[in-house]
């Protein structure tokens, strides 16, 4: 039995993995994870956040990354030093499981984009501001505008007071930097595969209607397979 991280900034995935299933998945608080939780089981994580990984480096947690992964994926086309292990994990999942060339956008506190060939080689992606973090950049910038929540939908006419202008906006901004991303990559490959994955995933789904909705695993099996857990 092995327990599977994928740790977020916002939210993190805690799943057990045993004879070739997950058998629990739960979701947490990324700031409320605690080494008392990994003390029994072999862990293996994709960790996005230097502060978390810090506090759990004395937890006996093997971290994966584009330096150490043991996927199938072959990332010397980019820079591994600097690539992202939550990238790492979906370019995994990705080459395992779907015809190939193909891409995934990732929508959490960033939106990321993730670019595999047909010969199983990461080519590159982009990473940009997610739906949250525009929102709470538009608070910390400015002396007036106040942070607002998330809406579950676009609305269909522009906002009459300034809550609902930034919802409209923000809205429609990242909707926006998913829709390009997803042309880009169909520019730069001919993709077969397109996921759309991550926490907001529901939100940008009308975007993206051909686009693959996976579960909360996805990036899991791609933690595990980087990290060589059968």
């Amino acid at each position: 039995m092995f327990q599977i991280l994928d740790i977020g900034n916002t939210h993190s995935r805690i799943a057990l993995w045993d004879n070739g299933k997950f058998i629990s998945i739960k979701v947490v608080d990324t700031a409320a994870l605690d080494c008392c939780e990994f003390s029994s089981i072999p862990t293996v994580a994709a960790c996005v956040s230097a502060e978390v990984r810090k506090k759990l480096e004395h937890c006996g947690i093997k971290f994966i990354s584009a330096l150490n992964q043991q996927s199938e994926v072959d990332f010397s086309p980019v820079d591994r030093s600097t690539l992202g292990a939550d990238r790492v994990a979906n370019a995994a999942a990705l080459a395992e499981f779907y015809p190939l060339p193909g891409a995934v956008i990732d929508c959490g506190t960033a939106v990321t984009l993730e670019l595999v060939d047909e010969n199983k080689r990461f080519v590159g992606g982009a990473i940009a501001p997610g739906r949250a973090l525009m929102r709470s950049s538009l608070a910390r910038g400015t002396s007036l505008l106040p942070e607002s929540g998330l809406l579950d939908a676009l609305p269909d006419k522009p906002g009459r007071n300034t809550i609902d202008a930034i919802g409209f906006g923000v809205g429609c901004g990242a909707k926006g930097i998913v829709r390009e991303l997803a042309e880009a990559a169909k520019k730069h490959l001919n993709i077969k595969t397109l996921i759309l994955t991550g926490g907001d995933a529901e939100f940008f789904r009308p975007v993206l209607p051909d686009a693959i909705v996976p579960g909360i695993e996805f990036t899991l099996h791609g933690v595990r397979l980087a990290a060589g857990v059968k």
